[in-house]
């Protein structure tokens, strides 16, 4: 699975202990972040996480593109929670897009434990056939150009 992760500097340690505790668990999926929140995580963890632009840089758009193309399983986004917190457009588009693609969005630790968990035991396998770029996509397409 395809699992994309961004965290408001406010949320990033929060994020990097998630991915500490659910190491293992991650460790099976394809990750990609934010630069900063990437760095982060994979200093802490050792985990490999392809590392986009910044978030303020383009790194949630990047997210973004790839959830209009079905390429995100997953979406961990844990955001700015302050009362006074701007909402910034590409915030409303990602969860937008999520509820558009029926992509399994997490914006809290609580929900996150959800997803993962619900990931390791196998519910959200029905993305592998929605997500080109899947495993079993590709397995498809190969076993296709070959006939």
């Amino acid at each position: 699975m395809e699992i994309a992760i961004i965290a408001h500097d406010l949320k990033k340690e929060l994020m990097t202990q998630f991915c500490i505790a659910y190491c293992g668990i991650l460790s099976k999926h394809n990750l990609c972040a934010t630069n900063i929140t990437a760095k982060y995580i994979s200093e802490a963890t050792g985990l490999e996480i392809e590392r986009l632009m910044a978030g303020m840089q383009g790194g949630k758009q990047q997210i973004a593109s790839r959830i209009s193309c079905n390429e995100i399983d997953v979406l961990l986004y844990f955001k700015d929670t302050r009362p006074d917190a701007e909402v910034e457009d590409i915030e409303v588009e990602l969860l937008r897009l999520c509820d558009l693609y029926s992509i399994p969005v997490a914006t809290n630790i609580a929900t996150a434990e959800v997803v993962v968990t619900a990931l390791d035991r196998g519910d959200l396998d029905w993305r592998e056939i929605i997500n080109p770029r899947s495993a079993y996509n590709l397995k498809l397409k190969a076993q296709n150009n070959a006939n």
